[in-house]
């Protein structure tokens, strides 16, 4: 049996759509014409795809394994149709990025900069998220390039060692911390209140792998999902973080943060980049990565 591709991408935008009318208007087609689609892909596969509800459609169970592999078919299809385009010259296209929170913020807009100087002609698209949405979207296809701040296990990625990243232990400038001559003892953090990020962020998981290794166990948490915020609740007296180096030249400058040296706990951390074994990258692909890796695979931060 082969697939109708055409009835496959009607099939995959009512799900993504969550009704016959929202697809319809997305495909500019008439709903009927849609609903005839989907009911003949579903005779042709020969089981129920979709659940009808009165809150608009889902997937079965088998409608969403099918889905996983529509996502494959499509970012396949579009890979080639850039890739053929770039071939003609580098002058044109587009580039999805995908870079964990702290990296998009602070790290990558050199990279960018250089680029688009050389390529000015080729689109970048930038999505910021955290180190498990990164891997997520380039698992699904949706971008090209994945720059992430932890380890990631998934059976489908590879992760390449990019670049260290320091971390940095962050007071207030009014903090007992700030007022001490000399490193302070890490087991200090456990009488302290630890400001962390959310879930799933990179940050937050080498912080907690590095204390828990020595014991430390802070009284309390709060979790805020962004560091900026955590930088300005952190400037306001609230507590004390451990983040990126590279997050927090300007407040330092400006003195409304204080690092403070750590006397027997030193945390770094390795920057990913991710990759699918087995995908061909599209030229501007290639080209942003030759930016990525000038510099050395362990170029230090700090």
């Amino acid at each position: 049996m082969s697939l109708n591709l055409h009835l496959l991408r009607l099939f995959t935008t009512v799900v993504k759509a969550g009704s016959f009318s929202r697809a319809a208007d997305a495909l500019h087609i008439s709903q009927p014409a849609i609903s005839k689609g989907v009911r003949d892909f579903e005779l042709q596969v020969g089981c129920r795809l979709l659940d009808r509800t009165p809150r608009g459609v889902r997937p079965t169970r088998e409608g969403q394994a099918l889905i996983g592999h529509a996502e494959a078919l499509f970012a396949a299809e579009r890979a080639a149709e850039d890739e053929l385009q770039s071939l003609r010259s580098l002058d044109s296209g587009s580039l999805r990025i995908g870079a964990s929170t702290t990296i998009a913020t602070y790290m990558i807009a050199d990279y960018l900069g250089r680029f688009h100087r050389t390529y000015p002609g080729v689109d970048l698209h930038v999505v910021s998220a955290n180190t498990r949405d990164v891997a997520e979207l380039m698992a699904a296809h949706e971008i090209e390039i994945a720059l992430v701040e932890g380890p990631v296990d998934s059976d489908e990625l590879v992760s390449h060692p990019w670049r260290t990243d320091v971390m940095s232990l962050i007071v207030g400038p009014q903090h007992r911390f700030a007022r001490s001559k000399t490193p302070v003892q890490a087991t200090a953090l456990n009488d302290e209140i630890l400001i962390v990020r959310e879930p799933g962020s990179g940050t937050r998981e080498i912080v907690a792998q590095a204390l828990a290794a020595q014991d430390i166990e802070p009284s309390r948490t709060l979790e805020i999902g962004s560091t900026e915020a955590i930088k300005q609740a952190i400037a306001a007296g609230l507590g004390v973080s451990i983040i990126s180096t590279a997050a927090i030249a300007d407040q330092l400058s400006l003195g409304r943060l204080k690092v403070v040296k750590m006397q027997d706990l030193r945390i770094e951390r390795t920057l990913w980049q991710l990759r699918m074994p087995g995908r061909i990258d599209i030229p501007v692909a290639a080209a942003f990565e030759r930016l990525l890796w000038d510099d050395g695979s362990a170029a230090q931060i700090a």
